[in-house]
């Protein structure tokens, strides 16, 4: 009886505590088993990656500054890192998931990411950074909810769609990898996917039958969130919904000034967020498209994702040809000049109260300038690399921020070019010194052939300019010094240059990248170390109890019981909480009596 007794008051004063420990800044829990499974999107039978036995896996769902855990169980037979693109890690660039800042969780083994969404809202997705893994899929969204005191610079949809779009091969993600080992490129990947599935038989001769599509079903008189990513390897593609507009109004993570668009050009690793109202009449279902760009589309015609919109009042499925997608083949500024058109609503509060427009970041003077230019892959002690500013990434065997940790030298050399090197390419590994609360611009040269998108991990940068040529110092008349987006991922068109400007507030070593997976993978990306003098807690917090040890450090590692992982990490994740609580109510409950 008086354990009995003691239970009900525990679990009254148990749930009191943790109202009051954790009002203002609430955990939520996932745990991710990764796995391999079999599944057939465009018809042919393949290995994928699944999270809890799902493709895509599933949305991970928070709120500004709650205190996410999440539990990743790694049961392929190749190392893994999760990445959280997008998510800025404030202070904690520990729990980014890229090799820069985290060793490998081995096979069989589990990790326990932890990290808060500190002054964060907005639409995001993760993936494996490793191994070339995301073209086989463990990829999801990754949702931040405004506060409740915090209004959003919109009425509150009637519901909240994530659409993941995505060019994807037919070959396993290994069989790519062996490819670009040998020196080979991709070719045409062999359709698009939209949320995991191919497309909608909109054609017989392109689309064979059988093939399991995505539909989304909606009420008429409604408006609806779609937040929509381009998850997939190298391909831009255009988002269109038949006969329907789109009122843009989010972009990883910033409020945009509100636009319709009737097509907009999503490249690889960028988000968006738009509103779409079903004011249609429903005689028909309607086609929702994402098909490439900046290639030859007569060619490129099975690289077309097709997706069903049904309204609960549909009078019949979709048919005939699919809404056009933009006809600029002979106007390269159209994309382009829609880039552009993409602006910060400068009056909307996003994640704190007061509006985003009040960070003026066009009065803020430059610290720092880096030129970063990009080529066609090429040739570097025998094998075909990519490079940025004449330097293919190596990455080292210790990441950077635990060789800071430990001060082993040798690690990285902190000499990156402020100006592309003149002389042949080579391969090191090579960082960019960023200073702590300085103010960095960067341009990015795209010299290739084909569309890249950028990405820097730990901040949202502003994007304040883009156009065709080689940028120079004149190129800053341009500049939008007012309301220019920011983001974490943004396009550098083919023979054009992009420029960003960076507050470097945040400590860390920050992955700087081309989203282009094969780029990547050849060596396309460096870091930003940003190291505050004054040793201080405030500004980065310490090294997580569980960080795992490779490389020069391998030997602090600890084995690990693969037999009974997932239990210890979930006790590691709830249990010392819990236990702490328990501790704390026995303690009062043996005082109270």
């Amino acid at each position: 009886m008086a354990l009995s007794r003691f239970w009900g008051w525990f679990l009254i004063h148990i749930a009191l505590f943790l109202s009051l420990c954790y009002a203002e800044d609430p955990f939520v829990f996932y745990d991710f088993e990764v796995t391999y499974i079999t599944a057939s999107p465009l018809g042919v039978p393949q290995q994928v990656i699944a999270i809890n036995n799902k493709f895509p896996g599933p949305t991970i769902n928070s709120t500004t500054n709650n205190n996410v855990v999440i539990n990743v169980r790694n049961k392929l037979d190749e190392s893994l890192l999760m990445h959280w693109s997008g998510i800025q890690q404030r202070r904690s660039s520990w729990q980014d998931g890229v090799l820069g800042t985290n060793c490998p969780i081995p096979p069989k083994w589990n990790w326990t990411y932890q990290f808060q969404v500190k002054d964060q809202v907005g639409s995001f997705f993760y993936f494996p950074s490793l191994h070339f893994q995301r073209a086989a899929g463990g990829f999801g969204s990754f949702i931040i909810n405004n506060r409740p005191i915090i209004p959003i610079p919109f009425d509150t949809p009637d519901g909240d769609i994530v659409i993941l779009i995505g060019d994807w091969y037919t070959r396993n993600h290994t069989a790519l990898r062996k490819a670009l080992d040998a020196g080979k490129g991709l070719g045409m990947p062999d359709g698009v996917l939209i949320n995991g599935k191919g497309p909608y038989r909109y054609n017989d001769t392109l689309v064979p039958d059988g093939i399991e599509y995505e539909t989304i079903n909606v009420h008429p008189g409604k408006t609806y969130r779609l937040r929509v990513h381009n998850v997939g390897i190298s391909t831009s593609l255009n988002f269109r919904i038949q006969s329907h507009n789109l009122l843009l109004a989010e972009s990883e993570g910033s409020y945009t000034v509100q636009q319709n668009y009737t097509s907009l050009d999503i490249h690889v690793g960028q988000s968006y967020s738009f509103l779409l109202t079903t004011d249609q009449n429903a005689s028909s279902d309607y086609y929702i498209v994402a098909s490439a760009r900046f290639v030859n589309e007569s060619q490129w015609k099975r690289v077309t994702g097709v997706a069903i919109l049904r309204y609960s009042n549909s009078k019949g499925k979709a048919s005939g040809p699919l809404p056009d997608p933009p006809q600029d083949d002979f106007d390269k500024t159209f994309s382009m000049n829609q880039a552009r058109s993409i602006r910060w609503n400068v009056s909307a509060s996003g994640a704190r109260p007061n509006p985003q427009g009040s960070f003026r970041y066009g009065s803020i003077n430059v610290t720092e300038v880096y030129v970063l230019r990009n080529k066609p892959p090429e040739t570097i002690d025998g094998k075909r690399r990519a490079t940025l500013s004449g330097i293919s990434f190596v990455n080292p065997a210790t990441p950077i921020r635990l060789a800071d940790q430990y001060k082993i030298k040798g690690v990285y050399k902190l000499d990156f070019p402020n100006k592309p090197l003149t002389g042949p390419p080579k391969m090191e590994t090579s960082v960019i010194n960023g200073t702590y609360r300085g103010f960095m611009e960067v341009i990015l040269q795209n010299n290739d052939t084909k569309m890249h998108t950028y990405h820097m991990s730990g901040y949202a940068f502003f994007v304040v300019g883009m156009d065709y040529g080689e940028w120079s110092e004149n190129s800053r008349g341009t500049y939008n010094k007012w309301d220019g987006i920011a983001r974490s991922t943004t396009q550098v068109y083919p023979g054009a240059w992009t420029a960003i400007l960076i507050s470097l507030d945040n400590v860390g070593v920050w992955n700087l990248r081309t989203e282009n997976l094969d780029s990547w993978y050849l060596g396309q990306e460096t870091y930003v170390r940003v190291v505050n003098p004054e040793a201080t807690n405030k500004t980065e917090l310490p090294m997580p109890d569980n960080a795992l040890f490779c490389g020069a450090l391998s030997k602090l590692q600890k084995p690990q019981d693969v037999s009974s992982s997932l239990a210890t990490s979930i006790i590691e994740g709830r249990s010392k909480l819990f236990f702490t609580v328990l501790m704390i109510a026995s303690t009062l409950f043996l005082v109270s009596r």
